[in-house]
């Protein structure tokens, strides 16, 4: 910043909060004086870079040649990657070398972050800029670094989706994967099938609340649109200026129920009436647009129309996007239809196929092959993986990893995106005033700890990882600072995920990067989601006794609690350390500075109960992606929360069986044994239909069969419960849940074939 004085000018300079890290910074003596004298000079070749520059610090500059004061924009051929860049900035001159426009432009971005935030509106009044001397080498880690915007949920104008682009720039990330077409709704003007823009465009009316709730509400209100074919040239050309590649996204063969409802004739018949050799005909029940979430059985007929249709849908989609890939979907493909379609049993007959996955196989393929005969490539998720890949597919890995694994072996190409770090719809704090998300649990530092590369590939194999990109799904998230607020921060902590070298990543160094950001994210007006002064509180257990541990991501800072249930203030206990717990208790904590209270009041109710403390185990490990607290995290006295799965207290398991133990040192007398399960069908998630328990005494068990209610208050949520007399009043040594899973998901509900997820939380012992 500079002081002006009355006998000379004082100059300071603050060091660099670069997000994305540079893989190189050093910082030396002196500085650089960005003024009305700073000359630009620039190539040809370089001319987006530069213009973007002087557009950027206008009216800072003003046009005056002849001095030393210049930056210099240099191609150097000895810069290997194509995407990287170096900058030199001492006291004469900045000089920014790259061996292409791209890398040039990613140097434009640095500087601009060497640059005051307010520079970003040109409402700068300061004329003289100081700028630290230092030197930059820099290169991305991944060549795809992306982020997806869902707008078939819920649509976005031509100016927010410029906005995202120009974000995604900012941050050095050159892909905007664009979903376009979906059961709720089809947003591609395309000219040949006018009813797409007539009726797929539009639904009667959207669901209130979430998709879990019961009974569903609707807002009676006719919601939808479609961008132009003009408007998406524009997008795609004001992309271009910013080298961000836009892939869109036509959903195939599922996920069609908005086109079907357009063109009946693309569906499948509902039965087997048809001669083998006849072509199926339309669905005999009208489809209308889908007006609600989930996943829906109509499907593309792989018949000549569909094939006819898509074919023509996509000439002009190649005619709007200049991208290697098209994104086919091939995602949660109910084959109910198909199975009942005479013309599909007969087309698996013909084709040799083993069933409808190959089917599915089938379609993927010779869609591939039609994109490949135009010079692109299809990219998918990784259910195109489901009945064998197409030959020249690349994978996109949502479903966990295992999918980009099974395709890198393969030698396939994948881009990761798994659920468990990548899905920016999820819930980013465990406040439970944040706005309503279709559920889960992601926190800034779970993306942050991000690592695309899968510890099963080896080196050779981890070459077919592309990069990464985070999701945003908008069936929840109907507005645009809604938006912002699930995008930012974490689209900024996935930056450096795919950019920067996991060798050069630091999480609490990227905390205080971020705490400087947040300026530069006020200036250009986005609404971003500011979690770094809530408190994190944990159980923690040493030498028998009980511990409650507070944290908070950002360091020099104070937090106050209290003990009692009341609000911390400034005369509110310092926290030091851990804090003894030995009975139930209502912990309330905040973070302070400077006298003031920063963030929102944490709240922990911890009911101390017999089990807190005790030994645990389970048979089978969390998944990675929901493994909570652990084991000790089912009797640590916390409750999960009562409307989300993917808090740190519910335990998540896949498709397995689990059996949990749990030990006393001295038998203990209890009255009660109390859990409750997670069941949110529309997350794959579903309560056992039973549980037993085996309550260990010293010289015999009691095992207790027990049923989950089939409704609750709660529709997310079915509690079991265990008590006297069962329980005989006698010292217990062991207890015993054996939780079967539900099993398969069936036919009609989201995720159906799919093996169901059990979420457990706390096991109340009394």
């Amino acid at each position: 910043m500079l002081v002006f004085g009355c006998a000379e000018k004082k100059i300071e300079t603050a060091k660099a909060q670069i997000i994305p890290m540079p893989v190189n910074q050093e910082f030396r003596d002196g500085h650089f004086v960005l003024s009305s004298e700073t000359e630009i000079n620039f190539e040809e070749e370089f001319n987006v870079a530069g213009n973007f520059l002087k557009a950027f610090l206008e009216p800072t500059l003003k046009k005056k040649k002849g001095v030393e004061n210049k930056i210099n924009f240099v191609k150097d051929t000895s810069i290997l990657n194509p995407e990287g860049y170096r900058i030199e900035v001492n006291p004469i001159h900045i000089k920014i070398s790259a061996t292409t426009a791209q890398g040039a432009f990613y140097a434009v971005q640095t500087l601009r972050q060497l640059l005051p935030a307010e520079l970003e509106t040109g409402k700068l009044k300061r004329k003289d800029i100081a700028i630290a001397a230092t030197k930059i080498s820099d290169q991305p880690q991944f060549s795809y670094r992306g982020m997806h915007l869902d707008v078939a949920r819920h649509m976005f104008s031509v100016k927010f989706i410029k906005k995202y682009i120009d974000a995604l720039a900012m941050l050095k990330m050159n892909t905007f994967h664009w979903h376009l077409t979906d059961d709720q709704g089809w947003r591609i003007e395309i000219k040949q099938y006018p009813k797409l823009q007539e009726v797929a465009a539009f639904r009667d009316e959207t669901l209130i609340g979430h998709y879990s709730d019961q009974p569903h509400r609707f807002d009676g209100k006719r919601y939808g649109g479609y961008y132009t074919q003009e408007e998406i040239k524009d997008i795609v050309a004001y992309a271009q200026e910013r080298f961000v590649t836009i892939i869109p996204e036509i959903e195939m063969p599922g996920h069609a129920q908005a086109a079907i409802a357009a063109y009946p004739e693309l569906g499948c018949a509902s039965t087997l009436r048809h001669s083998s050799g006849q072509e199926a005909s339309a669905t005999d029940e009208p489809v209308e647009v889908a007006k609600e979430w989930g996943v829906f059985e109509e499907i593309y007929c792989p018949n000549k129309k569909t094939f006819a249709f898509l074919e023509g849908v996509l000439d002009e989609v190649l005619e709007l996007f200049p991208s290697k890939y098209i994104h086919i979907g091939g995602d949660e493909a109910p084959k109910t239809r198909w199975e009942n379609c005479a013309h599909c049993q007969a087309l698996i007959k013909k084709e040799g196929l083993k069933d409808e996955h190959e089917l599915q196989s089938y379609f993927i393929t010779k869609m591939e092959k039609y994109l490949n005969s135009k010079g692109r490539q299809i990219i998918g998720w990784d259910e195109i993986l489901e009945g064998g890949l197409a030959p020249n597919a690349t994978v996109m890995s949502w479903r966990g990893t295992s999918g980009a694994v099974e395709a890198a072996k393969a030698g396939h190409n994948v881009v990761m995106t798994p659920t468990s770090h990548c899905y920016f719809d999820y819930y980013q704090s465990e406040n439970e005033d944040e706005p309503l998300a279709i559920g889960g649990f992601l926190p800034l530092e779970k993306v942050y700890g991000f690592n695309p590369i899968p510890e099963e590939l080896t080196t050779e194999e981890s070459t077919y990882v592309l990069g990464a990109q985070g999701n945003i799904w908008t069936e929840y998230i109907p507005t645009e600072d809604q938006l912002e607020y699930m995008a930012f921060p974490r689209m900024l902590a996935m930056s450096e995920v795919v950019w920067s070298k996991p060798e050069n990543k630091n999480h609490e160094d990227f905390v205080l990067r971020l705490e400087q950001f947040h300026k530069r994210l006020d200036v250009l007006n986005v609404n971003y989601a500011n979690h770094l002064y809530e408190i994190d509180g944990n159980v923690v257990s040493q030498n028998d006794t009980t511990y409650y541990k507070l944290e908070t991501l950002t360091k020099g800072k104070t937090i106050r609690y209290t003990l009692d249930g009341s609000e911390p203030d400034l005369n509110s206990k310092i926290y030091q350390s851990q804090i003894p717990i030995s009975q139930s208790t209502t912990i309330k904590a905040a973070v302070f500075k400077d006298k003031k209270q920063l963030g929102k009041t944490f709240t922990q109710n911890i009911n101390f109960h017999k089990a807190v403390g005790a030994k645990i185990t389970i048979n089978k490990t969390p998944h990675k992606a929901y493994s909570g607290s652990g084991a000790k995290g089912l009797i640590n006295g916390i409750s999960g929360s009562d409307s989300r799965y993917g808090d740190k207290e519910w335990l998540g398991f896949w498709g397995e069986d689990i059996e949990v133990t749990i030990y006393f040192e001295k038998p203990i007398i209890i009255n009660s044994i109390e859990t409750r399960f997670y069941d949110g069908n529309g997350q794959w998630i579903y309560a056992p239909k039973h549980i037993a328990m085996r309550v260990i005494f010293d010289n015999d068990e009691i095992i207790a069969n027990k049923f989950l209610p089939e409704s609750s208050e709660n529709p997310n949520l079915k509690q079991v419960f265990c008590e006297q007399p069962i329980l005989s009043n006698r010292p217990v040594k062991t207890i015993k849940l054996l939780v079967p899973n539900y099993g398969t998901i069936p036919e009609g509900k989201q995720g159906a074939g799919n093996k169901a997820w059990t979420f457990i939380d706390e096991i109340i012992v009394n």
